[in-house]
């Protein structure tokens, strides 16, 4: 049992997103906004990965 309460903590920190690293994109309208494409995953070839959309599972990508 405090393997999981160990196991949920650290997914908590991993999942977290880092500041300053994703820049001011984190939500969908600021992504197509700023002439990206939201995209679950990894982004796809020949796409740059610039921020998040709402959650760090679906990637802000945009064409360099």
């Amino acid at each position: 049992m405090k393997v999981l309460y160990l196991l949920f903590s650290f997914l908590f920190i991993f999942l977290m997103p880092l500041p300053g690293v994703f820049g001011d994109i984190r939500n969908p309208f600021t992504c197509v906004r700023s002439g990206a494409i939201c995209h679950p995953g990894f982004c796809p070839r020949r796409y740059k990965h610039i921020g998040v959309c709402g959650v760090p599972l679906i990637k802000c990508c945009k064409k360099p």
